[in-house]
């Protein structure tokens, strides 16, 4: 691997420009998504920070998009018109200790939120790879985290608030039912979410520990006691040999089973300082293991938040299959291995429990992940995920909505059951498709 051609996974984007009135807009220099291999289709771009300002912005342009930490891999959130940023609504607005609640401004970083929900006694019930997400970007593309019995990020939503088309505001929760469970996986195709109310629990530890040289064969026979021995689970691969690299085991203090590293680990050995997902690059900015007690917000995540940002010079897909299917889709992309390996990065494999909303990739289905993060060699990867899709295709495979993937609108309307009625909703809130882009046209409509 050519070290010095990848920026750290734990990267994130850098700060954006300075808040502009409303009527004004940017123009100083092209806007790119995180990894750089984005170049949004315009540079007109505002930033609000009220709801009144998203409404204004919204009534006065027929097309527009919302951006928030620009983490997406594709063109889902790309505009060629406007983009309204919600980098400026990023406020904790209340909290609710008798409810279990929290609501945020939709701009709001995970990063950001944690600790100070932390401070008051409480947590999320999971958290993403990075913490530099924002809350609404998350949800709306079913981002997930990890954990046999943790649903991704967007099932912590108990309540929205949006802006539709005619500048109109909606609130929807739980007891609106079916357009609940619609519009929280929303693929920015309804409105401008401008505030979201998260269930909360009581703050918690946990430790995590890392085991080397997982083989492959002990997963296949194994695998639910693998990815359920802790809290949260996530499996590193490179698909060079018959082993799994890493296991990171993420467990509540609590958690007797995992209060000490074990000797032995299904053939694994534990890791004897901190460790990357790349093994040869340095842990400096990973979250603490070797089963050093931290809050749920510093253990969840694999990165920190607390470090200097920079843009990742990466290319990210993703794959959900059906948990019972996980080994047989494993095996099927280790049989690809020597195709993959000279261009990608790292693998990882998670487990996300089964949820009711709607285009979430996990709608009513508990699911493997299989994450592949590339060389930003798009010739080579572009061939390459034809070829992963046509695999996974026996499992029904979904792609994660905010990365790269060439599935067309028909396979997706197939594996989707809900696609259909979630574009009867899309056309009740947005009739003349102000919030509709190249990247829907062509993945919902087939256009």
């Amino acid at each position: 691997m050519n070290k010095r051609t990848f920026i750290k996974l734990s990267s994130t984007l850098m700060a954006a420009p300075l808040i502009l009135p409303i009527k004004d807009f940017a123009q100083d220099e092209t806007l790119m998504n995180w990894s750089g291999n984005i170049e949004y289709s315009t540079n007109n771009i505002s930033y609000p920070e009220s709801v009144a300002a998203v409404q204004q912005a919204v009534t006065a342009h027929s097309k527009l998009k919302v951006l928030g930490t620009k983490h997406c891999f594709n063109r889902i959130a790309d505009s060629k018109h406007l983009f309204i940023s919600s980098r400026k609504m990023n406020k904790i607005l209340s909290l609710d200790k008798d409810a279990h609640t929290v609501t945020v401004e939709a701009g709001i970083k995970y990063g950001e939120l944690s600790p100070w929900l932390n401070d008051q006694g409480f947590a999320l019930h999971n958290l993403a790879s990075l913490p530099h997400i924002s809350v609404a970007g998350a949800i709306t593309t079913a981002t997930h985290g990890s954990g046999v019995k943790n649903g991704n990020l967007s099932t912590a939503v108990s309540g929205l608030e949006m802006v539709l088309a005619d500048g109109s505001i909606v609130h929807l929760s739980k007891k609106d039912g079916d357009i609940f469970n619609a519009a929280v996986v929303g693929l920015g195709a309804l409105g401008v979410i401008t505030k979201v109310t998260l269930a909360i629990q009581p703050a918690f530890m946990m430790r995590q520990y890392v085991y080397e040289n997982l083989p492959m064969q002990q997963l296949q026979q194994h695998f639910d006691a693998i990815v359920g021995a802790g809290y949260s689970v996530s499996l590193f691969t490179d698909w060079t040999t018959d082993s799994i690299n890493e296991v990171w085991i993420k467990s509540r203090v609590d958690d007797a089973a995992n209060s000490s590293a074990k000797a032995d680990f299904f053939g694994a050995i534990p890791a004897t300082k901190n460790v990357h997902p790349i093994i040869a690059l340095s842990a400096e900015n990973c979250t603490e293991q070797m089963g050093v007690p931290g809050a749920w917000y510093e253990r969840l995540p694999h990165f920190k938040m607390g470090f200097t940002p920079s843009s990742g010079k990466e290319l990210q897909s993703e794959y959900f299959v059906p948990h019972q299917h996980a080994t047989e889709a494993i095996m099927a992309i280790q049989q690809l291995g020597k195709a993959i390996s000279p261009h990608l990065f790292i693998s990882e494999i998670r487990t996300i429990a089964a949820d009711d909303l709607w285009m979430s990739p996990c709608y009513q289905q508990d699911s493997v992940t299989l994450h592949f993060t590339w060389k930003q060699e798009w010739d080579a990867v572009s061939k390459l995920l034809p070829q992963i899709e046509k695999a996974l295709a026996p499992f029904n495979a979904k792609p994660h909505w905010g990365k790269l993937f060439t599935m067309p609108a028909d396979v997706l309307d197939s594996r989707y059951e809900k696609l259909a009625d979630f574009k009867q909703l899309v056309a009740r809130y947005d009739p003349q498709g102000k919030f509709r882009n190249a990247f829907l046209e062509e993945k919902l409509y087939g256009g």
